[in-house]
């Protein structure tokens, strides 16, 4: 691909439940891992998740009022806080991920940022987000979902991914 992005560029994937988004993020991380680039990513989840065990150390700290504990381990690095303010994905990146090239999230279709749309005509659903919403292609078998914006197929990873390191 060859292009690289001038500061670290927020996309959100956004789309209906079962369209492909995690699937396509999974295979757009690779091909820009292959290019040397730091990739994160943010998902956003509708339930609660536990993210520390109860009863462990740093459970316990969190629990008695930290702001925040850092969980190390030989190979890995877990950070739990609250997240009551920073909410949408462009503050987030910036507060914990300020080092990546690109910061993929998935979900997040009503916070603010440049969103590309997942959207498979079997799914049987209308586009989740309009163009004022940010945005800027769209992931899709359908011509007719906002035939203005930039199409892609859900094969095309090379191409869907120059599009989003052009995105600023």
């Amino acid at each position: 691909m060859g292009i690289t992005p001038s500061m670290s560029t927020v996309i959100s994937v956004v789309g209906h439940s079962g369209a492909g988004k995690t699937t396509l993020i999974e295979k757009l991380i690779r091909l820009l891992v292959k290019e040397n680039l730091r990739v994160s990513t943010i998902k956003h989840a509708h339930h609660r998740v536990e993210l520390d065990t109860p009863g462990k150390d740093s459970y316990r700290y969190k629990a008695a009022g930290a702001a925040m504990s850092l969980l190390l381990t030989r190979d890995a690095l877990q950070l739990v806080t609250d997240a009551k303010e920073e909410r949408e994905p462009e503050a987030l990146a910036m507060r914990y991920m300020s080092d990546s090239d690109i910061v993929l999230a998935e979900g997040f279709s009503h916070a603010p940022g440049l969103k590309i749309e997942v959207l498979r005509r079997a799914c049987g659903k209308p586009p989740r987000c309009a163009i004022e919403d940010g945005l800027i292609a769209m992931v899709t078998d359908m011509d007719e979902a906002h035939p203005e914006l930039p199409h892609f197929g859900l094969d095309e990873i090379e191409r869907i991914a120059a599009f989003m390191l052009e995105q600023k």
